[in-house]
């Protein structure tokens, strides 16, 4: 738990280890926390966004468009095929009012609250062992860009450029920053240096 007024830093979660924790989760009958991370860790929204989603804008539809809280952008998401049928069987399982209620409910019949996902987040971190040091809501929008970054690793300035334009950065300098890519090159220096 960060202390009042003071800001901590979500890591991020390594992909392998975000795939394994939404099947554990799925399997535990967390349908609702399934959905939210893998959401979040394929689309790379901020939560404000990702709350604000109902099931009709997601449930069989190959992409849907929004506009993003904080910046009053559109921005346009494709779902794959294997995050559409892990949506249809989430629907299934939580069984929801209706098709135009919002996609994560809590227990009291509300959206869950930031702060909320905030704290399961860090019981799920607990729960499963996860190797993550701050995790947080905003970790499944880095979780999210680190993989796009490493899985266009060949071709580094296109990736973040493409990032910069999906999270709707000003500049690329933002975006490296944004995905700890900035220390990470200048720590990288020590390890050029051989006998």
């Amino acid at each position: 738990m960060s202390l009042k007024y003071s800001q901590t830093t979500s890591d991020y979660l390594q992909w392998n280890e975000a795939m394994k924790l939404i099947r554990l989760l799925y399997k535990d009958a967390n349908y609702k926390m399934s959905l939210l991370i893998s959401v979040g860790c394929f689309w790379g929204l901020r939560i404000s966004d990702i709350l604000s989603l109902r099931w009709n804008d997601i449930l069989n539809v190959d992409e849907f468009s929004i506009i993003e809280h904080k910046t009053g952008k559109q921005r346009t998401i494709r779902i794959n095929s294997q995050l559409k049928r892990h949506i249809a069987d989430c629907y299934k399982q939580i069984n929801p009012i209706g098709i135009n209620a919002p996609v994560l409910v809590s227990q009291k019949g509300t959206v869950y609250t930031i702060q909320r996902i905030n704290i399961i987040l860090k019981e799920i971190k607990a729960k499963y062992k996860l190797s993550i040091n701050n995790f947080s809501c905003h970790s499944l929008r880095k979780t999210f860009g680190r993989q796009v970054y490493n899985q266009n690793a060949d071709n580094a300035e296109l990736a973040l450029v493409k990032l910069m334009e999906l999270f709707n950065h000003s500049n690329v300098a933002i975006t490296k920053r944004y995905l700890g890519l900035r220390q990470e090159e200048l720590l990288h220096t020590y390890d050029c240096l051989t006998f």
